[in-house]
């Protein structure tokens, strides 16, 4: 993995290969180890988006202690992990913290990540960053946090820098930053696929609407 300075988006495009399984499943582990990486992203472009970052952390954290323990072997894919709690309906008692809610919290930022990445690697040198970030998150994230959230985030949206410095900032020297675009392609292929499949597992297990 690289240091806590710049992004890897070929660790990230690895580990996200790597968590294809069969035709319609991804394996967690492999998934979490790509999205604390590609989770660096929020922590790079500044303190905007910790709140999401830190929530990523105590997520992280949950599904650990839930792969650690006496029903660890229902945890090592989104598909088995599902149908494990659907047909248990785990996910319904109280008391217990489900892994298909907690999945769905990462999923949800994924989307968000991928979509403003794939927005700022585009090839226009006077992008707005701060209007591309706020139109990524208001067709992601938004709807899921509330007022309050929104209102912080989209005003603190306001910091960011201009395109290139914040590309700088995510990916390090111009050499690093050319190597990083051209690597980009792959990875975010990748992490459309992941994301496509996570998605597809919770329209099938009708788990999109946990609270």
């Amino acid at each position: 993995m690289s240091n806590e300075n710049t992004l890897d988006l070929h660790y990230v495009h690895e580990c996200f290969q790597k968590s294809l399984k069969e035709n319609d499943d991804v394996v967690i582990d492999a998934y979490i180890d790509g999205y604390n990486e590609l989770v660096k992203f929020l922590n790079l472009i500044g303190t905007v988006f910790s709140f999401v970052s830190s929530d990523v952390k105590s997520k992280i954290k949950v599904m650990e202690k839930l792969k650690s323990g006496d029903d660890a072997i229902y945890y090592e894919s989104f598909k088995k992990m599902m149908k494990y709690e659907k047909e248990s309906s785990l996910y319904e008692k109280n008391g217990f913290v489900s892994g298909s809610r907690t999945m769905l919290r990462l999923h949800r930022g994924l989307d968000f990540i991928r979509l403003f990445l794939k927005r700022i690697s585009g090839t226009e040198e006077d992008m707005n960053t701060c209007t591309t970030c706020q139109g990524s998150y208001n067709e992601t994230l938004a709807e899921f946090h509330p007022w309050y959230i929104r209102k912080a985030a989209t005003l603190a949206m306001h910091a960011l820098p201009s395109r290139q410095d914040l590309l700088k900032k995510i990916f390090g020297s111009e050499d690093e930053l050319t190597e990083a675009m051209a690597v980009l392609p792959q990875t975010l292929q990748s992490c459309d696929e992941v994301y496509q499949r996570v998605h597809q597992l919770y329209t099938d297990f009708d788990f999109h609407g946990l609270p």
